[in-house]
């Protein structure tokens, strides 16, 4: 499955059109790739995700743990960041994307520490799916 998925998201963006299950996958393994940015996969972080697929698909904790931990497996082989965010993109209707772009915020937020190698992922990420991360972050 997880081949498959990488070969999907290997193809040209006319092609990155993922079905569901994939797309919950994908979306899974932005966030993944986004907490462990830093060279530090906290805890923290670790439930924040758990949290935004649950609440995202409707799942049981424990569903949201094993769809993570396959998130965590291709997040692991996947090519680059923007394949994730271009499969996203194309599952995810627009009007939803700030919603996302939101929980990778809070994966950003979810330690406590707002680190630079977190915000370069967030704002390519956001850049792709077309929302303004300005609106987004706290104003100092």
């Amino acid at each position: 499955m997880i081949e498959a998925l990488l070969t999907r998201l290997r193809a040209p963006e006319a092609e990155t059109a993922l079905p569901d299950p994939d797309a919950r996958i994908a979306l899974g393994a932005l966030l993944v790739r986004l907490a462990k940015s830093d060279k530090h996969y906290a805890y923290e972080e670790i439930s924040q995700i758990d949290r935004i697929l649950a609440r995202r698909y409707g799942l049981d904790p424990v569903a949201a743990a094993k769809l993570r931990h396959t998130a965590e497996l291709l997040a692991e082989k996947a090519p680059d960041t923007e394949a994730f965010a271009q499969a996203v993109k194309a599952a995810i209707p627009y009007e939803e994307r700030s919603g996302i772009v939101a929980a990778l915020w809070d994966v950003v937020m979810a330690d406590g520490v707002e680190r630079p190698e977190e915000d370069d992922i967030l704002d390519r990420a956001a850049a792709i799916l077309g929302v303004d991360t300005a609106d987004l972050k706290p104003r100092a």
